[in-house]
């Protein structure tokens, strides 16, 4: 299906959302015609942000707005779906189109495989309409579809087009880039050649692959390192709750920059809380680069006056391997509950692979090495 059509067909002039590698197609269409002008599009810090960015737009001015998400975002608008939009509150229509990662028969990645099985239930649970599109779907399914559709806003419903993989396409592909020149890969194996046997918790895409990759080149062994292959965001607090009762240890965090956006109050609580042997590690690239490149607000954010801010002892901003080197020194012999931000390109190699082991033995093995005296 064409995407063009297909927003054709659905003639909104508002979209919000996160970004998704299967929605990819629809997020160049968006940023080709609206690029990130706020009055017709926001790329969120997540799935509910932009659904409570979508009702206030419908509250504004009594149209219906588009939310795009993956549909491992389903789980971050449960709450304003249930608690806002839904007609027994608020009434407010909304349109979804979710990427369908993990639908079942379909091989993917093992944090999807679970969401994948419910993604279409979870959206029954909250009474929301729903109709499947996929490569060979007609228009006249979709224009039916919509009809439907159109009963539930009516309603005060909301309704969701689930998008299986391969099904839109769009006749150009956005490219995106910064100003900056270190790679991610390459900064990460800086970070590895500081952290020695200490435990590192990586966070989900394509860092925690390149993370994997790194520790086989050099012979290591996987056992030192949580890789986050899911729930996007928690990558920091996971390292906290690990730190808080391994305190003999430093735990180092590699983060991305829209993880950390996503669910940015737990720097609140980490500063709080201010654990000394925690090194938070934010690799910026203003980018969410593993689902297609479209830009976060980090690139117009002071992230770093945010963690000092929040309560952070040991601030610092790295934007090439001489300064990196020299942050990860002195946060490697030094105490105190660190944050390092480091500024680098976007893009990777094309022959990036993935993890062989699965995440229970991932898990196994980096627990087994916490365990040790």
């Amino acid at each position: 299906m064409d995407v063009k059509l297909l927003e054709h067909m659905i003639g909104a002039d508002f979209y919000t959302g996160v970004p998704d590698s299967l929605l990819r197609p629809l997020c160049d269409y968006i940023m080709d015609t609206y690029s990130t002008d706020p009055s017709h599009h926001i790329i969120a810090a997540n799935e509910g942000n932009c659904t409570a960015i979508a009702a206030g737009y419908h509250l504004a001015t009594g149209k219906v707005p588009v939310v795009y998400m993956q549909n491992s975002g389903e789980g971050n608008i449960i709450n304003p779906a249930a608690s806002l939009l839904n007609r027994k509150v608020y009434a407010i229509p909304m349109l979804f189109i979710i990427g369908w990662r993990g639908e079942p028969g379909v091989h993917d990645e093992p944090q999807h495989i679970y969401q994948g099985e419910v993604t279409l239930k979870l959206l029954d649970d909250m009474d929301i309409e729903s109709f499947v599109i996929s490569s060979d779907t007609a228009e006249s399914d979709i224009r039916t579809a919509l009809e439907r559709f159109r009963k539930a806003f009516a309603e005060g419903r909301q309704a969701a087009f689930v998008v299986r993989k391969g099904a839109l396409t769009y006749d150009k592909k956005i490219s995106y880039k910064n100003d900056y020149t270190m790679s991610r890969e390459e900064v990460i194996r800086h970070i590895v050649s500081f952290t020695g046997d200490d435990p590192v918790v990586s966070t989900t895409g394509k860092a925690s692959r390149e993370l994997f990759e790194i520790r086989e080149q050099n012979g290591q062994g996987h056992g030192r390192d949580l890789l986050t292959v899911g729930s996007m965001g928690h990558t920091s607090s996971i390292a906290l709750g690990i730190a808080l009762q391994k305190k003999d240890k430093t735990v180092w965090c590699i983060d991305g920059d829209g993880s950390m956006l996503m669910h940015m109050g737990s720097l609140a609580v980490t500063g709080q809380i201010c654990p000394e042997n925690l090194v938070h590690i934010v690799i910026n690239n203003s980018a969410h680069e593993t689902v297609g490149g479209m830009p976060t607000a980090a690139g117009q954010t002071d992230i770093t006056g945010i963690a000092r801010a929040c309560g952070y002892l040991r601030v610092y901003t790295a934007d090439s391997f001489e300064a990196l080197d020299k942050v990860l020194a002195e946060v490697r012999n030094g105490r105190g509950l660190a944050f390092v931000e480091v500024k680098c390109a976007l893009g990777s190699r094309a022959d990036l692979g993935r993890p062989t082991t699965t995440a229970i033995e991932n898990k196994e093995h980096f627990m087994a090495h916490l365990a040790k005296d």
